[in-house]
């Protein structure tokens, strides 16, 4: 196994227990505008030039672009979040898994590359006993660092500490 792979497969065993531990309580359009606000202010405190984005599988929540953010990013937001929405699991996951078995998204799996992006960077929103009831989404760094804002942004709200790789 290679040093990537090693690394890929430590990373999953991460992600999987931030999927775990980062459930709601309850989640509401109140909720989604409060959360989003979280992730923006993060972004803001960072000068970061991203997208942030909550969203259901029929409509947006919450959305709003920093500076320096592109149409572009909208775009990926988009195509991530439909990752996270149809397969219940984080995009980062998703994508670490596909590269671990030599595998990239294709029309064999039926999915277009067009429409799903398996780039980090956005995430189930759980809500306890009820599941994936939404998506938060983060689009303009590099997607391990989208990632990480929506994890620091959870344990914010959340008031938990996540694993973090």
């Amino acid at each position: 196994m290679s040093e990537l792979e090693k690394e890929r497969e430590a990373r999953l065993a991460i992600i999987k227990k931030q999927e775990q531990q980062a459930q709601f309580q309850a989640f509401s359009e109140e909720i989604a505008f409060d959360f989003g606000s979280v992730v923006y202010g993060i972004a803001r405190s960072k000068r970061s030039p991203v997208v942030v984005n909550i969203r259901t599988a029929d409509r947006a929540l919450f959305h709003a672009a920093m500076p320096g953010a592109t149409p572009d990013n909208d775009e990926w937001v988009r195509r991530k979040s439909n990752v996270v929405l149809r397969y219940h699991q984080s995009s980062l996951q998703f994508g670490d898994t596909l590269a671990l078995k030599g595998r990239a998204i294709n029309p064999d799996m039926g999915i277009d590359m067009m429409n799903y992006a398996a780039h980090g960077g956005a995430f189930p929103i759980r809500v306890k006993k009820a599941g994936v009831v939404a998506v938060v989404t983060v689009s303009g760094l590099p997607q391990l660092d989208d990632h990480r804002m929506i994890i620091e942004a959870l344990d914010q709200y959340l008031k938990i500490e996540l694993p973090k790789f």
